[in-house]
């Protein structure tokens, strides 16, 4: 697969779409903040006195069915408008396409054959399933944190543009993708987004045990597996389409991706640390904290990768490097 042939976004389409992903990034992260909250305090069983009222329970209610599926689809309308903005309209909706394609049939395979995460279902509580089996919110969350890390990658490594170069990007991406499972599944899991249906391993090998078992707070390590796994191959594909050095040059200055990739780290430390999964907390926040610190810390990578694009979140772009 070749680069999508690209020419410089127009620059009142691309204000345009920059103004509104701050906007959903904005939104996305106050529903982040606030759920993250409201599962640490109130929302953590036994539910409060003042929340077992009529009126407050039909609030509740509503909430807990819209509130996931509304933050998740502001996270992804951010990642896509700001792909939009900064890769222009063809990029952006070619790699949301691939990425979605790819995720979506990595997770319909999961779910009905257990292969490659295991053995799992997803509930209701994301929304409407394609095909009864998969949220539409989750191949649109993959795409919107691969987005991020492929961005956080354009930060710490060198943007080359050869097989060996993608290949790399692709494997560090997957597994900054795969640090926000850590707190992600058990946190899920724990609230009933999905679960885990463990088979009986007995006459199995060893090794197919040992990756099968419940490992981690109910969770096998084949779903970590997985998540690496299809998470190389979407980011593979997505490099076919924009190369590292168009990452570099166009998405990394800004750390609109990164703060979309922190921000959803939020609810699932959250859940954990307040329902007594504390390893899953920690490590979570540490797995999730070491690549975007070290993103931070190196700061925008404009200067080599040839790009007059110095604004912090996107919507300053005085010029765009000639294509």
């Amino acid at each position: 697969m070749s680069s999508v042939t690209h020419t410089a976004p127009d620059r009142d389409n691309t204000a345009l779409f920059l103004r509104i992903a701050l906007f959903c990034l904005i939104a996305h992260s106050i529903l982040s903040a606030f759920s993250a909250f409201a599962f640490a305090t109130f929302l953590s069983p036994p539910l409060p006195d003042w929340l077992r009222t009529p009126t407050n329970m039909k609030v509740y209610a509503i909430g807990y069915a819209w509130g996931g599926q509304t933050t998740v689809v502001l996270g992804a309308l951010a990642g896509i408008l700001h792909a939009m903005g900064r890769l222009g309209t063809r990029s952006a909706l070619t790699i949301f396409g691939v990425s979605f394609t790819v995720s979506l049939g990595s997770e319909l395979l999961g779910t009905y054959t257990g292969l490659p995460f295991g053995v799992y279902s997803y509930t209701n509580l994301l929304g409407y399933k394609i095909l009864d089996l998969v949220p539409f919110n989750i191949p649109t969350s993959w795409f919107f944190m691969l987005y991020a890390s492929l961005a956080i990658c354009g930060r710490l490594l060198q943007a080359k543009d050869d097989s060996t170069s993608k290949w790399w990007w692709a494997l560090m991406a997957g597994i900054v993708l795969t640090a926000w499972d850590v707190s992600m599944d058990p946190a899920m899991v724990k609230t009933r987004h999905w679960i885990w249906s463990i088979p009986d391993l007995s006459g199995e090998s060893a090794f197919s045990q040992f990756i099968g078992r419940e490992m981690f707070y109910g969770m096998p390590l084949t779903n970590w597996m997985g998540w690496l796994l299809t998470g190389i191959i979407v980011a593979r594909l997505m490099l076919a389409i924009v190369p590292p050095s168009r990452w570099a040059r166009e998405v990394s200055p800004s750390s609109f991706p990164l703060v979309l990739y922190g921000v959803n780290g939020l609810l699932p430390i959250a859940i954990c640390m307040r329902q007594d999964m504390p390893w899953a907390g920690v490590l979570g926040f540490i797995a999730m904290a070491i690549p975007l610190g070290l993103a931070w810390r190196a700061g925008s990578p404009v200067a080599a990768a040839g790009s007059t694009r110095r604004d912090s979140i996107g919507l300053r772009d005085v010029a765009v490097a000639g294509d």
